[in-house]
């Protein structure tokens, strides 16, 4: 039986989870296992690999500017264009991008949501804005069982989102699966793990995670379908990352 302690503290982990995990960051160590090793869910089926050259030629992709691109890493085979519809806006598409011999090519479009009130170069905990810029992806996790992701993947009850958001709408669902954004945070480690790098006050907890049809406090929302999807495309392999902001930004 589960005595009245453990219900509470399970409570606070819940809160403490639903807080930082899209953008709070001020939490601490919250959840099992956090701050070990991702554990790997070994029932689910591999995606194959998809077949990019490891010498690939640079090419620029359709909407970066030369600062932007600059600080995507040589090695980088895949990259994630998170374009924001504008500096305030919460509404966003998000492109897989592979880079071959020929270039960089496209995967289809897909609508997202990132933070109320849209984007920022400084993110802070709390501001509402997602973070600009270029991050790596190294680590996903979820509350049900490993999609075929390639990345370390930590399936763990503490993925709870209860509440509801800005619109209303239920947040339930919203971590079955989601992927790291490398900011502020120790890549290699379950998305659980709350080491803070750069101080709590500059947020953290940006994840990709299931849209639950509503702003995100600084995550990048999308549909359940299209963000399985992306997790069995990605390829640690590839080095992949997410460049995400607005256009305008993007274009710098």
């Amino acid at each position: 039986m589960i005595n009245s302690a453990h219900r509470v503290r399970a409570a606070i982990v819940a809160v403490s989870f639903l807080l930082a995990g899209c953008g709070g960051g001020t939490a601490g160590k919250a959840g099992p296992g956090a701050g070990g090793a991702p554990a790997r869910d070994v029932g689910a089926t591999r995606a194959p690999a998809p077949t990019a050259s490891r010498t690939a030629a640079p090419g620029r992709l359709p909407g970066i500017g030369p600062r932007t691109l600059a600080a995507i890493p040589s090695r980088t085979r895949q990259a994630v264009v998170v374009t924001g519809s504008g500096r305030d806006s919460s509404r966003s598409t998000v492109v897989l991008y592979e880079r071959t011999e020929a270039g960089w090519t496209a995967g289809p479009s897909r609508p997202a949501r990132n933070a109320l009130k849209g984007w920022t170069d400084h993110h802070r905990s709390g501001d509402l804005r997602s973070p600009i810029g270029v991050f790596t992806l190294t680590d996903a996790g979820g509350l049900r069982p490993d999609p075929g992701t390639r990345l370390p993947y930590d399936r763990s009850g503490a993925f709870t989102s209860p509440g509801t958001g800005f619109d209303g709408e239920p947040l339930a669902g919203s971590f079955d699966y989601v992927v790291a954004v490398d900011y502020n945070r120790r890549p290699g480690t379950t998305p659980l793990d709350w080491t803070r790098p750069l101080g709590a006050g500059r947020g953290g907890g940006i994840w990709l995670h299931v849209d639950h049809g509503g702003p995100t406090h600084g995550c990048v929302g999308l549909r359940e379908k299209d963000l399985v999807e992306l997790m069995r495309a990605l390829d640690p392999a590839l080095h992949p990352v997410v460049v995400m902001g607005d256009a305008g930004s993007l274009a710098r």
